[in-house]
């Protein structure tokens, strides 16, 4: 590793290092960064008095003061991920005021790298991510091999990088498949050791 290479990425990660080596494919598992989320007719009122600035546009994110992000869902429902803020926020939505209801997040949180993500989401997607505008900083809401997935699209060090979560109670089947699928690209798992 290369420790004066460095990148920023989507999410709570501004600092990361990375292997100079990226296969054609790398999968990390994410799911220990905290997540907090919100929704309802209050929450983006709410989010303003945490001094949190919320995305314009339904199904879009954008990057938090100290380098989480946060995503909208939707309408009225925010997902916010970072070490430091969503534990905050956790613990200051603990008595929420009306119309603002805590979202409980025990999703899989993994990140996709590689020069075969597309091929991989080709496999397993029936969205064409090749259509998006990643400056647009696009939300995703799809199947992948049948799994309900939240996606953030990206790039890092000129490769595709993709941002997934899912419900936990399908994590497990989600991590064998997408693994099977990377080992056929000549991919697999890192530890998310060799990320940080």
């Amino acid at each position: 590793m290369n420790p004066t290479k460095r990148f920023n990425m989507i999410g709570d990660f501004k600092e990361m290092q990375v292997v100079d080596n990226v296969t054609e494919l790398e999968i990390v598992n994410l799911s220990f960064i905290p997540r907090f989320g919100v929704k309802g007719a209050g929450a983006e009122a709410w989010l303003a008095t945490q001094s949190i600035a919320v995305p314009d546009l339904p199904n879009s994110w954008t990057f938090l003061s100290k380098g989480g992000i946060i995503a909208r869902l939707g309408t009225n429902e925010f997902l916010i991920e970072d070490r430091t803020i969503a534990p905050q926020l956790i613990k200051a939505c603990k008595s929420p005021p009306a119309k603002v209801y805590p979202v409980l997040s025990q999703d899989l949180a993994i990140a996709l790298i590689g020069l075969q993500v597309n091929e991989l989401l080709l496999q397993t997607c029936n969205f064409n991510f090749q259509s998006l505008s990643i400056t647009e900083n696009p939300v995703i809401l799809t199947l992948m091999a049948g799994v309900n997935v939240t996606i953030i699209p990206g790039v890092l060090q000129e490769q595709p990088f993709y941002r997934i979560w899912c419900d936990g109670t399908f994590g497990a089947y989600l991590w064998e498949t997408l693994n099977v699928i990377a080992s056929e690209l000549n991919g697999g798992a890192i530890g998310n050791v060799t990320l940080l």
